[in-house]
């Protein structure tokens, strides 16, 4: 059976109720190799949606689909391997698989290039990061100049840009997706499936400038704002959240346009960095509750486009057997 109607017909039963024999099919092909029936019920492990989460057993299972030769799960374990997605995070092996691929995949020898300039310890850490300049200490607001560096930008943006939508929100009346009101740009998110190793260590530089740990941070986003987007008045934290987003790093990719400051609305405060500059602040107080201080907006942009990267930062590891909220 071709890949493309093996895949189809799995979601044509799923969607007749016959999920079941859906599984059963797929379980039969990929006890005899089958690459894509291996990488489909790889991807049901991960999601939870139609088979019970189990990320040990996806991790596998996009092994085995990439040593069948899947094109797609040799970067999804490469993924897993460093970020330690159901099992144990293994830097080395990570970095071995990429030397593996690189002569025949580009991304993955772009990615090893990238991080051969990186100075990282065995476990993928920084050996060092720039130290900060205080800003405001209420809120406390830090940066940290040239984070990252000019080729590190360059390499988020581009893997971001083939992902950019639109910022979009649910309609409370219609249940459909509606622009975002409150954040007028565009946006791409590098969930586990796609930190790549090279954005993982990237992530761990963010973790290790905030003194935190790398699970506890959200998935990096990037985000683009062009003429007269904006992200309006708003607060990181949320609201009753069990597992607070207590910091906020931003990052930002460019510098080449106007307008688009970060502005602390009750202080005045605004800030404009360099490309590869780091913004970190607080955003709640030590009992969880948010810090009305930390309320901030993204002023429009007036010439050219701004490229953001971000990313929100947990009280606590994130617990991926459980809704985030």
């Amino acid at each position: 059976m071709p890949a493309a109607s093996l895949s189809e017909n799995a979601f044509a039963l799923v969607d007749a109720g016959r999920a079941r024999e859906a599984v059963a099919q797929l379980q039969g092909l990929a006890g005899q190799g089958d690459a894509e029936a291996l990488f489909i019920l790889a991807t049901w492990f991960l999601s939870g949606d139609i088979l019970r989460r189990d990320l040990p057993r996806s991790r596998d299972l996009f092994r085995r689909a990439a040593e069948a030769g899947h094109e797609e799960a040799p970067a999804v374990y490469r993924a897993f391997v460093a970020n330690g997605t159901g099992g144990t995070a293994e830097w080395k092996r990570a970095v071995d698989l990429l030397e593996g691929a690189a002569g025949v995949d580009p991304q993955a020898a772009r990615q090893l290039a990238l991080i051969r300039a990186m100075a990282l310890t065995r476990e993928g850490d920084p050996e060092r990061v720039p130290p900060a300049q205080p800003l405001s200490s209420a809120p406390d607001v830090r940066l940290f100049p040239m984070l990252l560096s000019p080729a590190e930008c360059d390499f988020v943006v581009s893997c971001a840009e083939p992902m950019m939508q639109p910022s979009l929100v649910v309609d409370p009346r219609t249940g459909g997706q509606i622009p975002n009101p409150i954040r007028t740009s565009d946006g791409a998110s590098f969930p586990l499936v796609l930190e790549n190793p090279a954005i993982h260590a990237l992530n761990r530089r963010l973790a290790a400038a905030s003194g935190t740990v790398v699970s506890q941070g959200e998935p990096l986003q990037v985000l683009r704002y062009r003429p007269g987007q904006q992200y309006r008045a708003h607060s990181d934290a949320i609201s009753g959240a069990d597992n607070q987003r207590v910091l906020t790093f931003l990052v930002w990719l460019n510098d080449d346009y106007e307008g688009g400051e970060t502005a602390f609305l009750e202080t005045g405060l605004e800030v404009k960095g360099r490309k590869g500059d780091g913004l970190l602040f607080r955003n709640a107080a030590p009992d969880g509750r948010a810090d009305p201080l930390a309320r901030h907006a993204g002023l429009p942009v007036t010439r050219g486009s701004k490229l953001l990267a971000s990313r929100w930062i947990r009280a606590r590891p994130i617990d991926l057997n459980r809704p985030l909220r």
